[in-house]
């Protein structure tokens, strides 16, 4: 009994050395793996290699490309959302985005975002709160289309899901109170000014001070919402720049030869992007897996066809913009330790974005 005793103490003090930001890249590592069992159970080698062998590689190049093209629409969105804030030339936020993948797909802490805010702020003068509320506006956007996706596919097929079911009603609240949340505190920034006036009186002055310039950033970056111009066009091109990577996961089940709907595509990308909340390794490797063989096999998609094609179309969504982020990364002058650095600073803002 002593000695258990002693091993717990000794396994608590461990965690102590432990801090938030490595514990949460172990607890995700343990989580992907869990559904990479839960994934590749069952699977017969033989059968999975011989689904990939049969696959149409041109057709994999020209999924590969039209990739870029959403990339390129995102970036569109990301001008609309900035627009308020800075004009920023739709090429550099097209090379910003391309980076921010990199770092969402090789590192945790969703450093992509933290790269993007860090680069805004060193070549546009953007402050870092103002970017990270863009950010985060732009987060409920795409969090509305991936809804809009899973109803719109579960509506067109038949399909009783267990799995989908629950990603839906998870997410959903989540993403709906965010949106409404988000949605009046743009329409009130005064109320915003006046609670955070009321809360900097009863803080250090310091700390108040710093409170009330947070928030003007914060008021700042929520300007996407405000204008309906703005919000109907971010919407608008948030359909269509998820329609594009739909098209995507169809044009590589049409490389695995299956016939399936392009409403098939839709509750893939929208069930495998709001799957994305579950906190697992970067590039969601394992969840997205799960996730899309899962709905496939649902489908009467064999094991083998299903696996296969859960794995090749993650890494066509994977490796082109990895590669390609990592390439204007270095033209930038920057380098692995900056990944590293702009997770923490992607952390620290979203702690400062809660607090105002």
């Amino acid at each position: 009994m002593l000695a258990a005793i002693k091993s717990i103490i000794l396994i608590v003090q461990g965690l102590k050395l432990l801090d938030k930001r490595r514990l949460g890249f172990i607890a995700g590592m343990v989580i992907s793996a869990g559904f990479l069992y839960l994934a590749f159970r069952g699977l017969h080698p033989e059968q999975f290699w011989s689904s990939l062998s049969e696959v149409d590689q041109p057709l994999l190049l020209v999924a590969a490309l039209v990739y870029f093209l959403a990339m390129l629409i995102i970036a569109l969105r990301w001008q609309i959302l900035l627009r308020s804030v800075k004009r920023v030339p739709l090429a550099t936020l097209f090379k910003l985005v391309a980076i921010g993948y990199m770092g969402n797909n090789v590192y945790p802490l969703r450093a992509g975002d933290g790269l993007r805010i860090v680069l805004l702020r060193r070549e546009h003068q953007i402050a870092l709160m103002r970017a990270t509320t863009v950010i985060a506006v732009e987060h409920l956007y795409n969090g509305t289309t991936m809804i809009v996706f899973i109803l719109l596919g579960l509506a067109a097929i038949d399909l009783e899901s267990p799995t989908v079911e629950a990603i839906v009603g998870l997410t959903m609240p989540l993403v709906s109170i965010a949106i409404v949340a988000a949605l009046f505190l743009a329409a009130k920034p005064a109320l915003l000014r006046r609670l955070v006036r009321w809360a900097a009186a009863i803080l250090p002055r310091a700390l108040g001070q710093t409170a009330q310039r947070l928030s003007e950033d914060v008021i700042a970056g929520l300007e996407g919402l405000r204008s309906p111009r703005h919000f109907l066009g971010a919407l608008l091109v948030s359909f269509l720049t998820w329609g594009v990577e739909a098209g995507v996961y169809w044009l590589v089940m049409f490389a695995f030869g299956m016939e399936l709907s392009y409403a098939v595509a839709l509750l893939l990308v929208g069930a495998v992007n709001l799957a994305g909340l579950i906190p697992a390794s970067p590039g969601q490797v394992g969840v997205n897996e799960f996730v899309v063989i899962t709905i496939l096999t649902a489908l009467n998609q064999p094991v083998a066809d299903a696996t296969a094609y859960a794995v090749v179309t993650h890494l066509v969504i994977w490796l082109p913009p990895t590669l390609l982020g990592f390439l204007l990364l270095l033209r930038q002058g920057m380098g692995w330790s900056d990944i590293r650095r702009a997770g923490e600073t992607k952390s620290n803002a979203d702690g400062h974005l809660e607090s105002a």
